[in-house]
């Protein structure tokens, strides 16, 4: 049998107990799992829900009602235990004896550890979400290493064709830019037009379809099963969905690039004038609050649509230690995206560093898994013993703390064999609060 791809046999070994980490039973009180088959938050949910458990549910703040969300893809029980068997419940995984975390809007969320990979929480983490812009992050893991920012392209009307009203940068059909500012204007404002480009300039000969059949290679890579792209910019379109868990993986593979690093901390930027098209110079300013109302934080992304609602990744550091929170699908009565997204980091930054419900899944870890003979896993799924912020033995450093991603400190989850337009200038959307499409 296979699933996503992956043998049987290999998805069970990614989840069975090494030398020195409790069986199963041994460690069912390492997590307080919530399940609920009500909707998350008694509001109508996005996923296929778990049978009834004896938990409460994740705690959530009474929302408007959103519109009835596409259907999502059947559930698959290898998807849903990626990271951890704690990781599949559709309610509320926490560690035991913690404080409650924050109550969001969000219908699915997660906090993880940036540089150790440990899972500190999450409400649904892999139940299916739509994901807005968002979905700008799965672009910039899969285009970066590919497009050299130094090199001047020239804007196409394809490029600007993105839908009326949605968050755009501004640049100019025919217009001439350094691929970096094309970047910028992709992570800083958003630009519908800004991800089209990058989509086509690296999608080879097909274009922009081509740059979402990487997006969606890049995407298996790394372990994001539940992610599927059907829009380079996070616009709405059948069969296109994440996951809060999925959004945390795509974000720390972004933020192992220094490139990226620069761009989701840059606060303002130029786009350049076209002289020839009598366009002049203008300034840009990141749409992340976060950037600018909380101590440390290290960027991210927001979003926004209809049907997805908003959507936010944002991450920061306190005292040493890097965390990363990923929400989909919330409601701002009172609060916005990014300021969730803040309440989370503050939950997390509060929890010993030792707490985890389960781990990120390192680049290229299940492809390695489904590549393997029978039967056998390749190192880094099996990782000799070592903690969550630990390196493995034999295996890679923990990440330096201003150098490439180097790899994850390994944890091993107990568990039994589980299957695992035009332009528009200046059209931009206020960070996580105003209704402008794919912001």
């Amino acid at each position: 049998m296979r699933a996503w791809g992956l043998p049987l046999a290999a998805l069970t070994a990614l989840l069975l107990p090494a030398v020195g980490v409790p069986t199963a039973a041994a460690a069912a009180p390492t997590a307080a799992v919530r399940s609920s088959a009500a909707p998350v938050g008694g509001r109508p949910g996005i996923g296929h829900r778990a049978p009834a458990g004896t938990a409460p549910p994740c705690p959530n703040v009474s929302a408007p009602a959103t519109r009835p969300p596409q259907p999502p893809p059947p559930a698959d029980p290898a998807a849903r235990a990626v990271g951890g068997p704690a990781l599949a419940s559709a309610g509320l995984v926490v560690p035991p004896s913690v404080p409650a975390p924050p109550a969001v809007t969000a219908t699915s969320w997660l906090v993880a550890d940036l540089d150790s990979g440990a899972v500190l929480g999450g409400c649904g983490p892999h139940e299916y979400g739509v994901p807005a812009s968002v979905q700008k992050l799965l672009l910039a893991a899969t285009m970066l290493p590919r497009l050299d920012p130094h090199r001047e392209v020239t804007v196409t009307a394809e490029d600007l064709a993105i839908e009326p009203g949605s968050s755009a940068v501004g640049l100019a059909e025919d217009g001439r830019y350094r691929i970096e500012t094309i970047w910028l204007g992709l992570l800083l404002k958003s630009g519908n037009e800004a991800a089209n480009a990058l989509a086509r300039l690296g999608g080879g000969p097909d274009g922009q379809a081509g740059g979402i059949r990487a997006m969606n290679e890049e995407a298996r890579r790394l372990g994001a099963l539940q992610t599927h792209a059907v829009t380079p910019s996070g616009l709405d379109g059948p069969g296109q969905f994440t996951s809060a868990y999925d959004l945390a993986l795509i974000f720390r593979a972004c933020f192992a690039d220094p490139a990226f690093r620069r761009y989701t901390t840059t606060r303002t930027a130029e786009i350049p004038g076209q002289p020839a098209l009598r366009e002049k110079p203008f300034q840009i300013q990141n749409d992340n609050q976060l950037l600018y109302q909380y101590p440390g934080a290290l960027g991210g992304k927001t979003g926004y649509t209809d049907l997805a609602r908003h959507t936010y990744v944002g991450a920061a550091e306190r005292n040493g230690r890097r965390l990363v929170a990923t929400l989909l699908g919330a409601d701002i009565p009172t609060q916005r995206g990014w300021q969730q997204g803040a309440a989370l980091l503050d939950w997390g930054f509060g929890l010993p560093r030792d707490a985890a419900v389960g781990r990120l899944v390192s680049p290229g870890e299940l492809t390695a898994a489904s590549a393997a003979p029978t039967g056998t896993v390749p190192p880094s799924a099996l990782a000799g013993g070592a903690g969550l912020h630990g390196a493995q033995a034999g295996g890679p450093a923990p990440w330096p703390r201003s150098g490439p991603l180097v790899g994850l400190g390994a944890m091993l989850v107990a568990g039994g064999a589980v299957l695992i337009t035009r332009r528009r200038r200046h059209a931009v959307r206020a960070s996580s609060g105003a209704t402008g499409q794919g912001g």
